[in-house]
């Protein structure tokens, strides 16, 4: 189990909220169970997905085929309809 690094009590204000001091992260999941209990555990959040540069060029090079009339026959998509 681990060890705790500093122990105080906090108040809640009137907007119901509780400060952390000296926090180190800036985002925390909040678990609160029916005892009263309430578990923090640190977040951190992960950059949202990002396209390649070359995946980008390519895209580019696609709709300049695409302007240009480089362009394969339609593909027959009637078989998925209901």
């Amino acid at each position: 189990m681990a060890l705790a690094v500093k122990t105080y009590d906090a108040k809640i204000d009137s907007k119901k909220r509780i400060t952390l001091r000296s926090a180190l992260y800036e985002y925390y999941h909040a678990e609160e169970y029916d005892d009263g209990r309430i578990i923090l555990e640190p977040r951190e959040l992960a950059p949202p997905f990002q396209i390649s540069e070359k995946s980008l060029a390519m895209m580019d090079l696609s709709m300049e085929n695409l302007k240009q009339g480089k362009v394969s026959s339609a593909i027959d998509l009637s078989g998925f309809e209901e």
